[in-house]
């Protein structure tokens, strides 16, 4: 049985289709890189302290992480474009682990600096183009299945990275830094033998994928929807959460610092209750009502924590406020597959995407701060959760990103049942699938780097005339089964 009939089979009976050994590799390699952050982050302040800096100067060390991230984007999808997805990550993972090595032996507070910049450098590296990967190996029928992997491999490991840390801190304040570059020399050598001799993972040949630049997936509403919405919760989620809550919990409702904590994990349950579900189910219902409902979910929950005045109502808020981000994070990078598609590579596009996130997660504390020293919290947070709801009326103007094909499928799936013994009406459904297929031809559809069969009756005239047959290239034909796969069979 050929792989399009092992799949149109597996979709009959409702079973998901088996995801590549690629996919869990990098899935792996999200969790041990986030759990690994997250062993730094408790101690780097500390760190930085021990110099002799002040709380300022302290705090720029995050910063500046930050800002290289920001800037680096560009750059980092340019070469993404330029010399494949694995390299790019391969060189992003090496460029954070041996800078993060060598921060655990810094000597004064400016070669902390340094090498913090060159780590963010290499996190925008292996952001973009693990990203860029996911995106390229996916089915395109489980592209919101593998981004909630995804993004649930990277949260549990950011939950869980500041509770080590934390008990190794005892262990000094290096060590952190010295655990977290041999677990990334770790993953860098698992996702080497992993993706060496794989196929889906090879950098595609000359004119095997088209590219898609800034500016054409810009002109589409739907890129711009996403790069506001995933601005929105850079803002929310990564900047003013972080940011806020620790004092709101202290300063407004008097509990211990360690609530604090207790508030985010509860924030992190809400993700993982959702996150994986979000993502597969909208691979069958569309990424819209998973975009507008999580955002008006996380919108109402981030507002709702600006008028918490028990622990019990800051944490249900928290809980809320997860659940909605929980929807709508692996959606967003589900919408950036489809706006991409699998027979593309659009390195600037992606890095478009992160830089959305990392300008709010640098501007949203700043301004959100501000506004909470001068008025008060809760305006503070109604205004967090109204970039939040701004973002769901982005969503519900633009059309769906995901585009589904498979109508002709089931069509010629349920002709196996109904057609006569001539086989008329399959014919028939096969010449409407052939059609189709050659006005998406016409109207720019990316090229595919593997040819379809050949079928087994002759190419008529007119095939030729609109380039199918044998020589015409589909970009779906290793995961969606057409009506000409049902001929050939």
């Amino acid at each position: 049985m050929s792989r399009s009939s092992a799949v149109g089979t597996a979709r009959s009976h409702g079973r998901a289709e088996p995801l590549p050994i690629e996919i869990w590799v990098l899935v792996g390699g999200a969790f041990v890189i986030a759990i690994g952050f997250g062993l730094v982050a408790p101690v780097l302040p500390q760190f930085a302290r021990s110099f002799g800096v002040g709380v300022a100067a302290a705090s720029a060390i995050v910063s500046a992480f930050a800002l290289m991230r920001l800037l680096f984007a560009p750059v980092s999808g340019r070469l993404v474009q330029r010399l494949g997805e694995r390299s790019v990550y391969l060189g992003g993972l090496l460029i954070v682990a041996v800078s993060t090595g060598a921060s655990a032996f810094a000597q004064s507070y400016w070669q902390l600096m340094v090498l913090r910049s060159l780590g963010g450098i290499g996190s925008t590296m292996f952001t973009v183009s693990s990203l860029a990967l996911v995106i390229r190996m996916s089915p395109p029928a489980a592209r919101g299945r593998v981004s909630g992997l995804w993004s649930t491999g990277f949260l549990i490991g950011s939950v869980s990275g500041p509770l080590v840390g934390g008990a190794l801190s005892g262990f000094g304040l290096r060590m952190p830094f010295l655990i977290y570059a041999a677990a990334l020399l770790v993953v860098t050598v698992a996702v080497y033998l992993a993706l060496r001799n794989s196929q889906l993972a090879a950098p595609e040949p000359v004119g095997g994928l088209r590219m898609m630049s800034f500016r054409e997936a810009w002109a589409r509403s739907e890129y711009r929807a996403v790069l506001w919405s995933n601005f929105a919760n850079g803002a929310a989620i990564f900047g003013v959460r972080m940011a806020l809550v620790p004092l709101l919990v202290v300063e407004v409702l008097h509990q211990t610092p360690g609530m604090a904590g207790v508030a985010l994990t509860v924030f992190a349950a809400g993700n993982i209750a959702v996150l994986f579900l979000a993502g597969r189910y909208s691979d069958r219902w569309g990424r819209k009502p998973f975009l507008i409902a999580g955002s008006l979910i996380c919108a109402l929950g981030t507002a709702g924590l600006g008028v918490a005045d028990t622990l019990s109502w800051l944490l249900a808020t928290s809980f809320v406020a997860g659940l909605g981000a929980g929807m709508f994070t692996p959606t967003q990078q589900a919408a950036v597959a489809d706006i991409i598609g699998p027979n593309a590579r659009g390195g600037p596009v992606l890095a478009g995407f992160q830089m959305a996130a990392d300008l709010g997660t640098v501007l949203g504390p700043v301004a959100v701060g501000a506004l909470a020293q001068q008025a008060s919290y809760g305006l503070a947070l109604a205004v967090t959760g109204a970039l939040l709801a701004v973002a769901a009326v982005a969503w519900a103007v633009v059309p769906e990103p995901l585009r589904k094909r498979e109508e002709p499928v089931r069509k010629a799936e349920e002709c196996d049942h109904i057609c006569g013994a001539d086989g008329a009406d399959h014919q028939l459904a096969g010449q409407d699938a052939e059609v189709e297929h050659a006005v998406n031809d016409v109207a720019g559809a990316p090229i595919a780097d593997s040819p379809v069969p050949p079928i087994a009756e002759p190419v008529s005239a007119d095939r030729a005339e609109t380039g199918s047959g044998p020589a015409r290239r589909d970009a779906d034909v290793d995961t969606e089964p057409t009506a000409r796969d049902s001929v050939a069979r």
